[in-house]
């Protein structure tokens, strides 16, 4: 898919409102599995900071990749950065060797589609409350919330029919707290900002929005606006160099003065690393169940991943994070109403100190030098002395530690045979989660917080770790005993089989029991039932999260019916021996009938793989519900390649590849 730009962008807008813009205008075309190209006259306008940062978001909208030319202004940046005359002749020598390179008089490539995008169009804009395709023009963002607010708030499983209802008491048009748990905590309310993240992500590595974020904050000190108590921020540059800069240019103490110290240069909020609010602050949300939000300038912001107890998300440019954080609201117009009061009782807005491009283009000019990435990366890889003084441990081989809660030898070998097994068809299988559309990695293996009466939390409490050590899934990614536990553990997934609930839970069938998903997975195990899984569209959009594959292949999951499937995700279910089917065009399990308490036979797979799929690509599917009625309908085998029928054959990448090496000695 070719992907035009022409024109430039406007002053006001920012390479996170492009970002955000192409991001939407790609979710609606669909590019899933397709390659996106980015040319035309307005490529010349863009600098590499802004193509890296629209690049970088091809998860978000969903293409195998996001690529641009290579050009005079990639050439320029390798000088920039740092990288050796050799090395950029040789970036240029080859590029154009293989006819890659672009100049202004290359002709424009024949694409199997395209649109189009004039840069002068694009407006400020946020991203959420749920997906980062969910653009909202920065003029719509508080009505927005207030539209999304009533499937934000918390749902009430004594009535599972009952639309949420939001409004406070007398009418009012939010709920507010109630209570004493700090008196600054009294102001809270929906939709009330309570964590506002400049976090590493290629928007943190971008000079002209971080630079932008600068000078906000020094125009906001200087009229003598305060971040609000209840606003918990953080500053997580990309790249070290951001440091120099942001000091070089002398705006770094601004930022610090509104609370954006730094904390760290690695993945922060947007990985589910913000830490926990504030215990009043966390105790107040919870005990009047206010639906309150973040603000970050990440790339994903789906639901659960941010913070537990935040259930509204948006991105957003660095500079718009710091003025959300100075509002602390959602339900706030920053296009027409103050930000706050001015030391002088005047109302300030967000025009007033907005940065022009011709400041923020100065300042980076100013305080950004090659110098800088030349002593920064000269001794990326050295490491402080407390890494260096670390202990290595001698053999061969990794020396597992049984006392670990980290790191724990992986099952996926147990039982393994020389040959693989032959394809069995799949009997008797029951539904361990009916989902909707829009169910991403983060929703089947979180990478956040483990709360403490999750079936993780309490693996981890059992071996003597205390809930203020858990630290997150994403950090416990080596013991598979935690993220199985973590598995469909997000606090914020619905599954359709117990209504009205938010969670891993589900019914254990045919008794009907609620319990976790996890708990539910050991009792089918024990009974020798194959599960599945039933969704929507987009099942497993997001991060290439390699968990989300290896979870459901652990609880015992073999198959996912899906009515479609993000490129990634359906791969990694390949890789892991799960198959993965998808509805007829039209179908899902809504009009099919489906509720999840049906058994479920598969048949035909064997048949298929052995012909080489030369009979097509469909298997029956037959859901027999608990009074007798049988539903049959076909659905189509994802398996997409070769290798993954390889794979697949096998049980999985992991054991073909040990197959071929144990082949091979």
């Amino acid at each position: 898919v070719g992907f035009r730009l022409t024109g430039r962008l406007r002053e006001g807008s920012t390479a996170t409102d492009l970002v955000l813009t192409v991001t939407e205008m790609l979710r609606k075309k669909g590019v899933v599995g397709k390659f996106v190209e980015f040319f035309g006259p307005g490529l010349a306008n863009l600098p590499l900071a802004d193509r890296a940062t629209i690049a970088n978001m091809a998860p978000e909208y969903g293409a195998t990749c996001g690529i641009f030319p290579v050009d005079a202004e990639t050439l320029r940046y390798l000088r920039f950065s740092g990288r050796s005359d050799d090395q950029v002749a040789l970036v240029e020598a080859y590029a154009k060797e293989q006819g890659l390179f672009h100049t202004p008089q290359t002709p424009d490539a024949e694409y199997s589609d395209t649109l189009e995008l004039d840069l002068g169009t694009v407006e400020p804009s946020l991203a959420g409350p749920r997906r980062p395709q969910d653009r909202v023009p920065l003029s719509r963002a508080a009505a927005n919330f207030a539209e999304a607010l009533p499937s934000l708030v918390k749902p009430n499983p004594k009535r599972p029919d009952q639309v949420a209802r939001w409004e406070g008491e007398g009418g009012a048009p939010y709920a507010t707290a109630s209570g004493g748990n700090g008196d600054y905590c009294k102001n809270l309310k929906h939709g009330s900002v309570v964590i506002a993240a400049i976090t590493s992500c290629t928007n943190t590595s971008n000079p002209s929005v971080m630079v932008a974020a600068g000078l906000l904050a020094k125009k906001a000190v200087e009229k003598g606006l305060e971040v609000p108590r209840w606003v918990k921020t953080s500053l997580a540059p990309g790249s070290k160099v951001v440091t120099e800069y942001l000091t070089q240019s002398g705006l770094m103490p601004y930022l610090e003065k509104l609370k954006f110290h730094t904390v760290g240069f690695g993945c922060t909020t947007c990985i589910g690393n913000s830490g926990p609010l504030p215990p009043e602050v966390a105790k107040t949300v919870q005990e009047n169940d206010l639906v309150v939000a973040a603000v970050l300038s990440g790339n994903r912001n789906f639901e659960g991943r941010i913070n537990p107890d935040v259930r509204a998300n948006y991105l957003a440019s660095p500079p718009l994070v710091v003025a959300y954080a100075l509002a602390g609201r959602m339900d706030v117009n920053l296009a027409e109403e103050p930000l706050g009061k001015g030391r002088d009782g005047q109302p300030v807005y967000l025009r007033d100190i907005w940065p022009s491009q011709q400041e923020i283009t100065q300042a980076v000019e100013k305080s950004l030098t090659s110098a800088q990435f030349q002593k920064t990366y000269a001794s990326v890889f050295e490491g402080d002395q407390r890494w260096k003084s670390m202990p290595l441990p001698s053999g061969k081989t990794y020396a597992w530690d049984k006392d670990s809660t980290y790191i724990k030898h992986p099952p996926y070998f147990e039982a393994m045979t020389k040959t693989p097994p032959p394809i069995t068809e799949i009997r008797g299988a029951r539904v361990l989660a009916k989902l909707g559309d829009s169910v991403t990695t983060d929703h089947i293996s979180p990478a956040g917080s483990i709360k403490k009466d999750s079936p993780a939390g309490q693996y981890l409490i059992a071996r003597g770790v205390k809930p203020a050590d858990f630290n997150s899934y994403g950090s416990r990614r080596g013991n598979d005993e935690v993220m199985v536990r973590g598995t469909f553990a997000n606090v914020r997934l619905r599954n359709l089989m117990v209504p009205a609930s938010e969670g891993g839970v589900t019914r254990h069938l045919p008794d009907g029991e609620v319990m976790s998903i996890f708990d539910a997975s050991v009792k089918y195990r024990s009974e020798n039932v194959p599960l599945v899984v039933l969704a929507g569209k987009e099942y497993g959009s997001g991060s290439s999260r390699d968990w989300a594959a290896k979870g459901p292949y652990l609880l015992g999951v073999r198959a996912v019916i899906a009515q479609s499937y993000e490129r990634i995700h359906r791969s990694n279910l390949v890789g892991m021996g799960i198959l993965p089917l998808e509805f007829a065009a039209g179908q899902n399990a809504e009009s099919l009938g489906l509720s999840g308490d049906e058994t479920c036979d598969i048949v035909g797979l064997k048949a298929l793989l052995d012909s080489g799929f030369k009979a097509g690509r469909a298997v029956t599917v037959r859901a027999t519900a608990p009074g007798g009625k049988v539903t049959e309908f076909t659905a189509t085998v994802r398996i997409d390649t070769p290798q993954e029928v390889l794979y697949y054959q096998h049980g999985g990448i992991l054991q073909y590849v040990l197959r071929q090496l144990l082949g091979k000695t």
